[in-house]
Protein backbone atom coordinates (compact mmCIF):
# COMPACT_ATOMS: atom_id res chain seq x y z
CA UNK A 1 0.00 0.00 0.00
CA UNK A 2 1.10 3.36 -0.66
CA UNK A 3 0.53 7.06 0.00
CA UNK A 4 -1.73 7.30 -3.23
CA UNK A 5 -3.95 4.26 -1.95
CA UNK A 6 -4.50 6.30 1.57
CA UNK A 7 -5.75 9.41 -0.99
CA UNK A 8 -7.86 6.80 -2.72
CA UNK A 9 -9.35 5.50 0.83
CA UNK A 10 -9.84 9.15 1.95
CA UNK A 11 -11.68 10.04 -1.19
CA UNK A 12 -13.95 6.71 -1.12
CA UNK A 13 -14.60 7.50 2.99
CA UNK A 14 -16.32 10.71 1.31
CA UNK A 15 -18.04 9.91 -1.88
CA UNK A 16 -19.98 6.90 -0.30
CA UNK A 17 -21.40 8.80 1.97
CA UNK A 18 -19.38 7.54 5.21
CA UNK A 19 -18.43 10.67 6.07
CA UNK A 20 -21.52 12.34 5.81
CA UNK A 21 -23.24 9.56 8.01
CA UNK A 22 -20.82 10.32 10.99
CA UNK A 23 -21.34 13.88 10.55
CA UNK A 24 -24.99 13.50 10.30
CA UNK A 25 -24.57 11.38 13.92
CA UNK A 26 -22.24 13.84 15.57
CA UNK A 27 -24.28 17.00 14.46
CA UNK A 28 -27.66 15.24 16.06
CA UNK A 29 -26.23 15.51 19.53
CA UNK A 30 -26.93 19.03 20.82
CA UNK A 31 -23.41 19.79 21.94
CA UNK A 32 -24.12 23.76 23.45
CA UNK A 33 -21.80 24.69 25.92
CA UNK A 34 -23.57 27.41 26.48
CA UNK A 35 -26.73 25.98 27.66
CA UNK A 36 -26.37 24.51 31.20
CA UNK A 37 -29.04 22.12 30.66
CA UNK A 38 -26.61 20.35 27.91
CA UNK A 39 -24.26 18.87 30.58
CA UNK A 40 -25.88 15.19 29.44
CA UNK A 41 -25.22 15.67 25.79
CA UNK A 42 -21.70 16.67 25.63
CA UNK A 43 -21.11 13.73 28.00
CA UNK A 44 -22.45 11.11 25.41
CA UNK A 45 -20.48 12.69 22.35
CA UNK A 46 -17.58 11.83 23.87
CA UNK A 47 -18.44 8.26 25.34
CA UNK A 48 -21.45 7.45 23.06
CA UNK A 49 -19.28 8.47 20.01
CA UNK A 50 -16.07 9.68 20.23
CA UNK A 51 -14.89 6.77 22.45
CA UNK A 52 -15.98 4.16 20.19
CA UNK A 53 -14.93 5.57 17.22
CA UNK A 54 -11.12 6.13 18.70
CA UNK A 55 -10.85 2.74 19.93
CA UNK A 56 -11.70 0.87 17.02
CA UNK A 57 -8.18 3.06 15.74
CA UNK A 58 -6.52 1.54 18.41
CA UNK A 59 -6.41 4.38 20.86
CA UNK A 60 -6.70 3.90 24.43
CA UNK A 61 -9.01 6.61 25.66
CA UNK A 62 -10.05 8.27 28.98
CA UNK A 63 -12.07 10.50 30.63
CA UNK A 64 -10.15 13.39 32.09
CA UNK A 65 -12.87 15.31 34.79
CA UNK A 66 -11.80 19.21 34.21
CA UNK A 67 -9.81 21.49 36.82
CA UNK A 68 -12.38 23.83 36.48
CA UNK A 69 -15.55 23.91 38.36
CA UNK A 70 -18.80 22.91 36.21
CA UNK A 71 -16.93 23.02 33.63
CA UNK A 72 -17.37 20.27 30.75
CA UNK A 73 -15.13 16.97 30.54
CA UNK A 74 -12.14 16.40 28.32
CA UNK A 75 -11.64 12.72 26.65
CA UNK A 76 -7.83 11.77 26.24
CA UNK A 77 -7.05 8.96 23.93
CA UNK A 78 -3.68 8.32 22.46
CA UNK A 79 -2.11 5.51 20.58
CA UNK A 80 1.94 4.79 21.24
CA UNK A 81 3.55 2.69 18.29
CA UNK A 82 6.73 3.03 19.29
CA UNK A 83 8.66 5.06 22.19
CA UNK A 84 10.82 6.33 19.48
CA UNK A 85 8.38 7.15 16.76
CA UNK A 86 7.88 10.95 16.04
CA UNK A 87 4.90 12.12 18.12
CA UNK A 88 1.92 14.38 17.43
CA UNK A 89 -0.50 16.07 19.56
CA UNK A 90 -4.34 16.76 18.10
CA UNK A 91 -6.86 18.84 19.30
CA UNK A 92 -10.47 18.89 18.67
CA UNK A 93 -13.95 20.74 20.48
CA UNK A 94 -17.39 18.73 20.70
CA UNK A 95 -18.98 21.58 21.94
CA UNK A 96 -21.15 24.32 19.72
CA UNK A 97 -22.65 27.61 20.21
CA UNK A 98 -26.52 27.49 20.81
CA UNK A 99 -28.52 26.00 18.07
CA UNK A 100 -30.68 29.43 17.62
CA UNK A 101 -33.49 27.18 16.39
CA UNK A 102 -35.74 29.62 15.01
CA UNK A 103 -33.69 31.22 12.90
CA UNK A 104 -32.74 28.88 10.80
CA UNK A 105 -33.88 29.46 7.18
CA UNK A 106 -36.39 27.23 5.16
CA UNK A 107 -37.29 24.79 7.77
CA UNK A 108 -33.44 23.86 8.91
CA UNK A 109 -32.24 22.59 12.15
CA UNK A 110 -29.53 23.07 13.73
CA UNK A 111 -29.27 18.98 14.82
CA UNK A 112 -29.98 17.53 11.26
CA UNK A 113 -27.01 17.39 8.83
CA UNK A 114 -29.10 18.94 5.61
CA UNK A 115 -27.52 18.66 2.46
CA UNK A 116 -28.21 21.36 -0.05
CA UNK A 117 -26.04 21.07 -3.74
CA UNK A 118 -22.29 21.55 -1.87
CA UNK A 119 -24.02 22.95 1.53
CA UNK A 120 -24.39 20.54 4.37
CA UNK A 121 -26.33 22.54 7.31
CA UNK A 122 -26.13 21.61 10.71
CA UNK A 123 -24.76 23.18 13.52
CA UNK A 124 -20.65 21.72 13.99
CA UNK A 125 -20.62 21.21 10.46
CA UNK A 126 -17.55 24.09 10.12
CA UNK A 127 -17.24 24.41 14.05
CA UNK A 128 -15.35 22.18 14.67
CA UNK A 129 -17.44 18.52 14.28
CA UNK A 130 -16.95 18.74 10.72
CA UNK A 131 -13.42 19.75 11.01
CA UNK A 132 -12.30 16.81 13.24
CA UNK A 133 -13.93 14.11 11.46
CA UNK A 134 -11.99 15.26 8.24
CA UNK A 135 -8.76 14.64 10.97
CA UNK A 136 -10.24 11.11 12.11
CA UNK A 137 -11.61 9.94 8.56
CA UNK A 138 -8.43 10.72 6.84
CA UNK A 139 -6.41 9.31 9.97
CA UNK A 140 -8.27 5.99 9.78
CA UNK A 141 -7.58 5.51 5.85
CA UNK A 142 -3.96 5.69 7.52
CA UNK A 143 -4.52 2.96 9.69
CA UNK A 144 -5.92 0.93 6.71
CA UNK A 145 -3.40 1.04 4.26
CA UNK A 146 -0.48 1.11 6.22
CA UNK A 147 -1.19 -1.57 9.09
CA UNK A 148 -0.07 0.95 11.60
CA UNK A 149 0.28 4.82 11.55
CA UNK A 150 4.11 4.92 12.00
CA UNK A 151 4.01 7.60 14.45
CA UNK A 152 2.40 8.05 17.91
CA UNK A 153 -0.86 10.30 18.08
CA UNK A 154 -2.10 11.91 21.55
CA UNK A 155 -5.88 13.66 20.89
CA UNK A 156 -7.59 15.64 23.47
CA UNK A 157 -11.15 16.25 23.07
CA UNK A 158 -12.73 19.32 24.98
CA UNK A 159 -16.60 20.61 25.54
CA UNK A 160 -16.09 23.81 26.63
CA UNK A 161 -13.99 25.99 24.04
CA UNK A 162 -17.00 27.94 22.63
CA UNK A 163 -17.21 29.04 26.71
CA UNK A 164 -13.68 30.03 26.67
CA UNK A 165 -11.68 26.58 27.26
CA UNK A 166 -11.81 26.58 30.82
CA UNK A 167 -9.61 24.31 32.57
CA UNK A 168 -7.91 23.85 29.66
CA UNK A 169 -4.63 25.36 30.77
CA UNK A 170 -4.66 23.71 33.98
CA UNK A 171 -5.26 20.25 32.08
CA UNK A 172 -2.37 20.98 30.13
CA UNK A 173 -0.12 22.30 32.90
CA UNK A 174 -1.29 19.34 35.02
CA UNK A 175 -0.92 16.82 32.21
CA UNK A 176 2.16 18.47 30.70
CA UNK A 177 4.68 15.05 30.44
CA UNK A 178 1.72 13.19 29.83
CA UNK A 179 0.66 15.63 26.72
CA UNK A 180 4.67 15.55 25.47
CA UNK A 181 5.06 15.30 21.93
CA UNK A 182 6.74 16.73 18.72
CA UNK A 183 4.78 18.90 16.37
CA UNK A 184 0.72 19.91 17.35
CA UNK A 185 -1.31 19.51 14.29
CA UNK A 186 -5.31 20.27 14.49
CA UNK A 187 -7.88 22.09 12.05
CA UNK A 188 -10.53 24.44 13.06
CA UNK A 189 -10.76 28.54 11.82
CA UNK A 190 -11.42 28.94 7.84
CA UNK A 191 -9.13 29.15 4.78
CA UNK A 192 -8.11 32.13 3.69
CA UNK A 193 -10.46 31.71 0.56
CA UNK A 194 -12.54 28.45 -0.03
CA UNK A 195 -10.59 27.46 -2.97
CA UNK A 196 -7.07 27.99 -1.15
CA UNK A 197 -5.62 25.21 1.13
CA UNK A 198 -4.10 27.02 3.80
CA UNK A 199 -2.01 26.75 6.95
CA UNK A 200 -1.91 28.47 9.96
CA UNK A 201 0.57 28.73 12.56
CA UNK A 202 -0.93 30.47 15.61
CA UNK A 203 -3.31 33.22 16.28
CA UNK A 204 -4.78 36.32 16.95
CA UNK A 205 -5.40 36.89 21.28
CA UNK A 206 -8.37 38.00 22.50
CA UNK A 207 -9.70 40.35 25.42
CA UNK A 208 -13.60 40.95 26.07
CA UNK A 209 -13.77 44.13 28.31
CA UNK A 210 -16.63 46.74 29.35
CA UNK A 211 -16.58 50.43 29.47
CA UNK A 212 -19.16 52.27 31.49
CA UNK A 213 -19.61 55.58 32.81
CA UNK A 214 -22.61 55.74 35.53
CA UNK A 215 -23.36 59.18 36.67
CA UNK A 216 -26.67 59.62 38.83
CA UNK A 217 -29.18 57.31 39.81
CA UNK A 218 -32.13 58.23 37.41
CA UNK A 219 -32.52 60.23 34.43
CA UNK A 220 -34.25 63.97 34.61
CA UNK A 221 -36.05 65.51 32.00
CA UNK A 222 -34.02 67.01 28.90
CA UNK A 223 -35.79 70.13 28.88
CA UNK A 224 -35.63 70.75 32.49
CA UNK A 225 -31.78 69.96 32.93
CA UNK A 226 -30.83 69.97 29.31
CA UNK A 227 -27.24 71.71 29.26
CA UNK A 228 -26.88 71.27 33.27
CA UNK A 229 -25.89 67.53 33.40
CA UNK A 230 -23.45 65.51 32.00
CA UNK A 231 -24.50 63.25 29.40
CA UNK A 232 -23.49 59.75 29.93
CA UNK A 233 -24.12 58.87 26.22
CA UNK A 234 -22.13 61.70 25.12
CA UNK A 235 -19.11 61.64 27.25
CA UNK A 236 -18.53 57.58 26.20
CA UNK A 237 -19.05 58.27 22.26
CA UNK A 238 -16.00 60.88 23.17
CA UNK A 239 -13.93 57.93 25.00
CA UNK A 240 -14.32 55.64 22.28
CA UNK A 241 -13.24 58.50 19.82
CA UNK A 242 -10.12 58.66 21.49
CA UNK A 243 -9.43 54.87 21.04
CA UNK A 244 -9.78 54.46 17.73
CA UNK A 245 -10.12 57.08 14.96
CA UNK A 246 -13.13 57.77 12.28
CA UNK A 247 -11.55 55.05 10.10
CA UNK A 248 -10.35 52.59 12.82
CA UNK A 249 -6.85 52.91 13.65
CA UNK A 250 -5.85 52.18 16.89
CA UNK A 251 -4.43 55.29 19.14
CA UNK A 252 -3.72 53.92 22.21
CA UNK A 253 0.20 53.61 21.66
CA UNK A 254 0.55 50.20 23.68
CA UNK A 255 -1.94 48.37 21.50
CA UNK A 256 0.42 49.13 18.59
CA UNK A 257 2.97 46.63 17.86
CA UNK A 258 6.31 46.17 16.15
CA UNK A 259 6.05 42.78 15.30
CA UNK A 260 4.42 43.15 12.03
CA UNK A 261 8.20 42.00 10.65
CA UNK A 262 9.79 41.69 7.18
CA UNK A 263 9.01 37.72 7.56
CA UNK A 264 5.09 38.02 8.55
CA UNK A 265 4.39 40.88 5.94
CA UNK A 266 6.42 38.61 3.33
CA UNK A 267 4.35 35.57 4.49
CA UNK A 268 0.99 37.32 4.00
CA UNK A 269 1.67 39.81 1.68
CA UNK A 270 0.11 38.25 -1.51
CA UNK A 271 -2.81 36.85 0.54
CA UNK A 272 -6.35 37.72 -0.89
CA UNK A 273 -8.93 37.92 1.48
CA UNK A 274 -11.97 35.87 0.11
CA UNK A 275 -14.41 35.03 1.92
CA UNK A 276 -16.84 33.33 -1.01
CA UNK A 277 -20.37 33.86 -1.81
CA UNK A 278 -22.33 35.40 0.33
CA UNK A 279 -19.45 37.36 2.45
CA UNK A 280 -19.34 40.86 3.01
CA UNK A 281 -17.02 43.65 0.75
CA UNK A 282 -14.25 44.78 2.52
CA UNK A 283 -14.09 48.58 3.44
CA UNK A 284 -10.83 49.30 1.88
CA UNK A 285 -10.91 52.78 4.18
CA UNK A 286 -11.40 51.01 7.34
CA UNK A 287 -8.52 50.27 9.51
CA UNK A 288 -4.84 51.32 9.74
CA UNK A 289 -4.01 53.19 6.20
CA UNK A 290 -0.46 51.81 5.30
CA UNK A 291 -1.35 48.37 6.25
CA UNK A 292 -3.07 45.70 3.41
CA UNK A 293 -6.25 43.75 4.07
CA UNK A 294 -4.23 40.58 4.80
CA UNK A 295 -1.75 42.84 7.14
CA UNK A 296 -5.09 44.39 9.36
CA UNK A 297 -6.35 40.84 9.63
CA UNK A 298 -3.26 38.54 10.11
CA UNK A 299 -0.86 40.79 11.65
CA UNK A 300 -2.18 43.58 13.44
CA UNK A 301 -4.58 44.08 16.09
CA UNK A 302 -8.49 45.12 16.04
CA UNK A 303 -10.49 47.00 18.42
CA UNK A 304 -14.03 46.75 18.20
CA UNK A 305 -17.35 47.94 19.83
CA UNK A 306 -19.78 45.11 20.08
CA UNK A 307 -22.63 46.52 21.56
CA UNK A 308 -23.59 50.48 23.03
CA UNK A 309 -26.36 51.44 25.20
CA UNK A 310 -27.51 54.62 26.79
CA UNK A 311 -30.83 55.11 27.91
CA UNK A 312 -33.79 53.06 26.65
CA UNK A 313 -32.83 52.33 22.94
CA UNK A 314 -36.27 50.97 22.03
CA UNK A 315 -38.47 53.38 24.05
CA UNK A 316 -36.56 56.67 24.41
CA UNK A 317 -37.86 59.45 26.51
CA UNK A 318 -36.83 62.77 26.75
CA UNK A 319 -34.75 62.59 29.51
CA UNK A 320 -31.29 62.78 30.28
CA UNK A 321 -30.10 59.30 30.95
CA UNK A 322 -28.28 58.80 34.41
CA UNK A 323 -25.58 55.39 32.30
CA UNK A 324 -24.23 54.24 29.41
CA UNK A 325 -21.93 51.10 28.58
CA UNK A 326 -19.73 49.41 25.85
CA UNK A 327 -19.17 46.19 25.38
CA UNK A 328 -15.54 46.19 23.36
CA UNK A 329 -13.27 43.98 22.28
CA UNK A 330 -9.55 44.12 21.28
CA UNK A 331 -8.08 41.55 18.85
CA UNK A 332 -4.05 41.36 19.74
CA UNK A 333 -0.90 39.99 18.03
CA UNK A 334 2.30 39.24 19.39
CA UNK A 335 4.25 41.75 20.52
CA UNK A 336 1.35 43.26 22.67
CA UNK A 337 1.43 43.26 26.70
CA UNK A 338 -1.55 41.26 27.62
CA UNK A 339 -1.07 41.97 31.09
CA UNK A 340 -1.18 45.91 30.60
CA UNK A 341 -4.06 45.88 27.90
CA UNK A 342 -6.43 47.24 30.20
CA UNK A 343 -3.68 49.60 32.53
CA UNK A 344 -2.79 50.84 28.78
CA UNK A 345 -6.17 52.22 28.34
CA UNK A 346 -6.74 53.39 31.82
CA UNK A 347 -3.84 55.45 31.24
CA UNK A 348 -4.77 56.46 27.82
CA UNK A 349 -8.23 57.39 29.26
CA UNK A 350 -7.17 59.53 31.63
CA UNK A 351 -4.98 61.50 29.74
CA UNK A 352 -7.56 62.42 27.56
CA UNK A 353 -9.97 63.37 30.42
CA UNK A 354 -11.84 60.76 30.79
CA UNK A 355 -11.40 59.54 34.09
CA UNK A 356 -15.35 58.78 35.00
CA UNK A 357 -14.81 56.13 32.35
CA UNK A 358 -14.95 52.34 34.25
CA UNK A 359 -13.27 49.65 32.74
CA UNK A 360 -14.39 45.94 33.84
CA UNK A 361 -13.03 42.90 32.08
CA UNK A 362 -15.45 40.63 31.05
CA UNK A 363 -15.99 37.06 32.48
CA UNK A 364 -14.92 35.74 29.32
CA UNK A 365 -11.34 34.08 29.33
CA UNK A 366 -8.89 36.15 27.86
CA UNK A 367 -6.69 34.28 25.03
CA UNK A 368 -2.65 35.09 24.67
CA UNK A 369 -1.80 35.71 20.89
CA UNK A 370 0.90 33.23 19.24
CA UNK A 371 2.39 32.73 16.23
CA UNK A 372 4.71 30.52 14.79
CA UNK A 373 8.19 31.59 12.50
CA UNK A 374 6.87 31.21 8.61
CA UNK A 375 10.34 29.48 8.33
CA UNK A 376 10.17 26.81 10.71
CA UNK A 377 11.11 23.31 9.37
CA UNK A 378 7.64 21.71 10.50
CA UNK A 379 5.96 24.79 8.96
CA UNK A 380 7.79 23.72 5.61
CA UNK A 381 7.21 20.47 5.87
CA UNK A 382 3.93 20.88 5.84
CA UNK A 383 3.80 23.18 2.98
CA UNK A 384 5.51 20.48 0.95
CA UNK A 385 2.95 17.63 2.19
CA UNK A 386 0.07 19.83 1.23
CA UNK A 387 1.40 21.35 -1.90
CA UNK A 388 2.27 17.11 -2.82
CA UNK A 389 -1.70 16.05 -2.13
CA UNK A 390 -3.17 19.17 -3.45
CA UNK A 391 -0.68 20.55 -6.23
CA UNK A 392 -0.35 23.83 -5.13
CA UNK A 393 1.41 25.51 -1.63
CA UNK A 394 -1.10 26.54 0.76
CA UNK A 395 -1.78 30.19 2.06
CA UNK A 396 0.57 30.58 5.18
CA UNK A 397 -1.11 33.04 7.61
CA UNK A 398 1.67 33.27 10.80
CA UNK A 399 -1.58 33.54 12.41
CA UNK A 400 -5.53 33.34 12.41
CA UNK A 401 -7.43 36.52 12.57
CA UNK A 402 -9.90 34.54 14.92
CA UNK A 403 -8.88 33.33 18.76
CA UNK A 404 -8.48 29.48 19.65
CA UNK A 405 -6.91 28.62 22.72
CA UNK A 406 -3.08 27.87 20.88
CA UNK A 407 -1.59 29.87 23.61
CA UNK A 408 -2.11 26.60 25.96
CA UNK A 409 -0.55 23.95 22.98
CA UNK A 410 2.28 26.60 22.16
CA UNK A 411 3.02 27.86 25.87
CA UNK A 412 2.47 25.62 27.77
CA UNK A 413 3.34 22.34 26.29
CA UNK A 414 6.00 24.04 24.30
CA UNK A 415 4.73 23.10 21.23
CA UNK A 416 4.76 23.84 17.08
CA UNK A 417 1.81 24.51 16.24
CA UNK A 418 0.09 23.77 12.34
CA UNK A 419 -3.26 24.36 12.01
CA UNK A 420 -5.10 23.07 8.30
CA UNK A 421 -8.72 24.43 8.28
CA UNK A 422 -11.62 22.52 6.25
CA UNK A 423 -13.84 25.67 6.09
CA UNK A 424 -14.32 29.41 4.89
CA UNK A 425 -14.94 32.66 6.19
CA UNK A 426 -18.93 32.70 4.73
CA UNK A 427 -19.63 29.43 6.60
CA UNK A 428 -22.40 30.95 8.81
CA UNK A 429 -20.20 30.01 12.00
CA UNK A 430 -21.63 30.86 15.27
CA UNK A 431 -24.92 31.99 13.61
CA UNK A 432 -27.99 29.94 11.76
CA UNK A 433 -27.66 28.57 8.72
CA UNK A 434 -24.46 26.92 9.48
CA UNK A 435 -23.04 25.21 6.74
CA UNK A 436 -19.73 22.95 5.56
CA UNK A 437 -18.52 22.75 1.80
CA UNK A 438 -18.56 19.85 0.92
CA UNK A 439 -15.67 20.15 -1.83
CA UNK A 440 -13.58 21.88 0.93
CA UNK A 441 -14.13 18.47 3.37
CA UNK A 442 -13.30 16.00 0.21
CA UNK A 443 -10.13 17.92 -0.34
CA UNK A 444 -9.61 18.17 3.69
CA UNK A 445 -9.59 14.20 3.95
CA UNK A 446 -7.44 14.19 1.01
CA UNK A 447 -4.68 16.76 2.30
CA UNK A 448 -4.63 15.35 5.79
CA UNK A 449 -4.42 11.88 4.52
CA UNK A 450 -1.20 12.38 2.83
CA UNK A 451 -0.36 14.72 5.94
CA UNK A 452 -0.67 11.80 8.32
CA UNK A 453 0.84 9.68 5.73
CA UNK A 454 3.90 11.62 5.51
CA UNK A 455 4.05 12.02 9.36
CA UNK A 456 4.67 8.50 9.54
CA UNK A 457 7.59 8.30 6.70
CA UNK A 458 11.42 8.56 7.88
CA UNK A 459 11.60 12.17 6.81
CA UNK A 460 9.38 13.11 9.51
CA UNK A 461 11.17 11.02 11.89
CA UNK A 462 14.39 13.12 11.16
CA UNK A 463 12.96 16.00 11.53
CA UNK A 464 11.47 15.31 14.62
CA UNK A 465 15.08 14.44 16.03
CA UNK A 466 16.13 17.64 14.48
CA UNK A 467 14.24 19.95 16.33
Amino acid sequence: MSRADTLACAERYFDDGRYFADLERRVAIPTESQNPERGAALKEYLEREMRPALERMGFVCERLQNPAAGAGPFLYAERIEHPDAVTVFSYAHGDVIRGQDAQWAQGRSPWRLTREGERWYGRGAADNKGQHSVNLGALACTLETRGNLGFNCKLLIETGEETGSPGLRALCEREKARFRADLFIASDGPRVAPEAPTLFLGSRGVLNFELSIEHRAGGHHSGNWGGLLANPGIQLAHALACIVSPRGEIRVPEWRPDSLTDGVRAAISDLRIDGGPGAPPIDRDWGEPELSPAERVYGWPSFEVLAFRTGDPERPVNAIPPRANAACQLRTVVGIDADDILPALRRHLDRHGFGMVKLTPSRDIAMAATRLAPDHPWVQWAVDSIARTTGREPAILPNLGGSLPNDVFADVLGLPTLWVPHSYAGCSQHAANEHLLAPLAREGLRLMAGLWWDLGEREAQQLAKRT
